[in-house]
């Protein structure tokens, strides 16, 4: 923690917002100097808090103490007359409002976007949810697994002819469409700088998913290609997979074009195989490609990991190890990186979170704390920014309100 102004200081994000998406969002957002008032239910908080590996902090998991890093929790009833009330006017002083409710949810509590931006023009509405807030399938409940199948990343996952999987069983979709939430409002926030007026952005978590799935989109419609699951490997490419090693341990190899080949070649000892009348040219290779796999595994097999990265790297050849987070823990790139970044917290002791993702050379972002306990900025929020005094602060709690 330093005192080095950050470019998002001054920025104050409302997360009211639950589970990944729209909260991981607020939280990149609050890396690099936004303000970020975490908005919970009441006496249970938000159900995100006990969701994961839970720690002895008063039952908040480890998923909560990672992504409401740097957030301050307050405790609102949004349901509730007064609630609502005092919601208005934390917008009114607020420059970004994030939410990942089903659509129509602020409409009906009267929180929509006609109600906020007459009480604050500049607000910047962040809304995420599983099929966007607009189309037929609009008031569909959306998880990440959700996404990933209606998105057509689950169609492509997995074995020739097997079950669909969804890749690694990760949220992918959710945070995935944070980082996507979080580019909005920064180029929300730019155009509010131009014209003093805030706006609405829409985010469906399937189309986080969709967007990535490379060429699928213009080669199903110019070609009709339809492409299935490849297993380990890929359309476009040859050989480009996952391998097993003599020791047991898996390596990824890519080799994305001929030249790339060729030093595979020579790794291997058999530079011929990238001359003429062999696996030289790109068509080639995806015409054999069984073949081509089948020569690289039988090289693989024959020695240890550690040996084909060393012969790999020696000839240039892209290739990685794949990673256990055991392995991750002990490799020397992400102690290099701060990608697995030790933040102190009082009752926990030194709890280990992914780093803080991009790197700025300037105002490099960071983590200040983990996620909040509930309600612990409830006196400077509603007591400073709102200037409630402690006797309505107590009625207000007795109320359920807070």
């Amino acid at each position: 923690m330093t005192d080095t102004p950050l470019p998002l200081a001054g920025i104050r994000v409302l997360d009211i917002a639950t589970f990944i998406a729209a909260p991981y969002a607020a939280a990149i957002l609050g890396e690099f100097g936004a303000e970020v008032i975490k908005v919970e239910q009441p006496q249970d908080g938000d159900t995100f808090r006990h969701f994961g590996s839970i720690t002895g902090r008063d039952g908040d998991s480890l998923m909560w103490l990672s992504e409401a890093r740097n957030k301050t929790s307050v405790t609102l009833d949004l349901r509730k007359p007064e609630g609502k009330a005092l919601f208005l006017r934390l917008a009114a002083k607020a420059d970004v409002v994030a939410e990942n409710f089903r659509p129509g949810t602020l409409e009906k509590w009267g929180l929509g976007w006609e109600e906020l931006s007459r009480i604050n023009p500049g607000l910047i509405l962040l809304r995420i949810s599983g099929y966007g807030q607009t189309g037929p399938y609009r008031d569909r409940p959306g998880f990440a697994r959700i996404a990933h199948a209606f998105g057509g990343l689950s169609h492509l996952a997995g074995l020739p002819g097997g079950v669909p999987v969804t890749p690694g069983s990760t949220s992918l979709a959710d945070y995935m469409s944070g980082l996507y939430g979080a580019i909005g409002v920064l180029v929300a926030l730019r155009h509010r700088d131009a014209t003093g007026r805030g706006q609405v952005i829409d985010l469906a978590l399937y189309e986080s998913v969709f967007r990535a799935l490379d060429e699928i989109a213009p080669a199903f419609a110019m070609f009709g290609k339809l492409r299935q699951r490849e297993g380990a490997g890929t359309v476009n490419a040859c050989p480009h997979g996952h391998f097993r090693c003599g020791d047991g341990a898996w390596i990824a190899i890519a080799c994305t074009t001929d030249r790339m080949f060729a030093r595979l070649c020579d790794a291997m000892g058999r530079p011929e195989l990238a001359g003429d009348g062999h696996w030289g040219l790109l068509r080639d290779r995806l015409a054999a490609r069984d073949g081509v796999d089948a020569l690289v595994t039988a090289w693989t097999e024959s020695r240890t990991r550690d040996e084909v990265m060393r012969l790999c790297l020696e000839f240039e050849v892209p290739a990685a190890p794949l990673n256990s987070i055991a392995d991750i823990f002990a490799d020397p790139q992400f102690q290099a990186r701060d990608n697995l970044l030790k933040v102190l917290d009082p009752t926990l002791g030194e709890v280990v979170v992914p780093g803080v993702v991009p790197k700025l050379s300037a105002t490099p972002g960071r983590v200040d704390h983990l996620g909040p306990r509930l309600g612990d900025g409830n006196a400077r929020v509603y007591g400073e920014l709102l200037g409630l005094t402690p006797e309505e602060l107590a009625g207000l709690k007795a109320r359920n309100v807070i």
